[in-house]
């Protein structure tokens, strides 16, 4: 029962107000004892909690889904495995696993109907997963995806031909690791926000991303907004607020 609901039955003195209290406290948060579930985030930020797995044991993972998915509400698992999605699926058949994203997902319902478009670029296939981790993110927030893989600067080219396709979009999220120049690039090209994804993917001195990370956050081209190492999930949010607001 939402906020609503509980003032509405209030006012028509169905229940009384410390039953409301009670229910209104219980809709805000949910406690497991090992974790506080943040049941209030869909109303105040437009999207459901989402399921960090590294450092939860495969249990608390599935009581966490089952917590959201039992209030009506979406679930997404980022950096899983596939032994925790098996484990979910036990507990929940129509969870998903998506291999490429690292993730588990549990509809509670129909998603939004996709709109806008966001334009998600990688630099090489070894970016992938940090590129497919955004899509999925932005996907489920009701965003449409245009998919522009192994474009970087080895090969310039590749970019100049699919010009036009990033300017059809509201925003461009681009997911680089090595030198991370490539958001510079496609800052200077296009007339629209940019979101750089320094990634971990690199030789030696590449520091696990910190190389493309100062790159990015040294760039001289204006409009461009920089996330932390490997944080699809993060550029993901982040580009479908930005293209929610746009496809308004």
């Amino acid at each position: 029962m939402n906020l609503e609901q509980v003032l509405k039955k209030v006012a028509a003195g169905e229940i009384a107000v410390a039953e409301a209290r009670r229910q209104i406290e219980g809709s805000l948060e949910q406690s497991l004892g090992f974790a506080r579930i943040d049941m209030d985030r869909p109303r105040r930020c437009g999207h459901p909690e989402t399921i960090y797995c590294p450092g939860k044991t495969v249990e608390q993972i599935v009581e966490i889904a089952g917590t959201l998915h039992g209030a009506g509400q979406h679930v997404m698992a980022t950096r899983a495995t596939e032994d925790v999605y098996r484990a979910v699926a036990a507990a929940h058949p129509a969870a998903r696993w998506h291999a490429d994203a690292r993730a588990v997902t549990l509809d509670a319902g129909p998603l939004p109907e996709p709109r806008g478009l966001i334009a998600v670029v990688t630099a090489g296939t070894a970016d992938l997963p940090v590129a497919e981790e955004a899509c999925l993110t932005a996907e489920r927030m009701g965003a449409r995806i245009d998919r522009i893989y192994d474009v970087g600067v080895a090969g310039l080219h590749r970019l100049g031909a699919r010009l036009e396709r990033l300017r059809k979009a509201n925003v461009v999220v681009v997911v680089a690791g090595m030198e991370g120049a490539l958001p510079s690039v496609v800052g200077g090209l296009i007339d629209r926000p940019v979101i750089a994804v320094p990634t971990s993917v690199g030789y030696s001195l590449n520091l696990h991303g910190l190389s493309a990370l100062l790159a990015m956050l040294n760039s001289c081209v204006p409009g461009i907004t920089v996330v932390n190492v490997d944080n699809g999930f993060g550029a993901g949010v982040a580009a479908a607020m930005i293209n929610r607001a746009g496809a308004l």
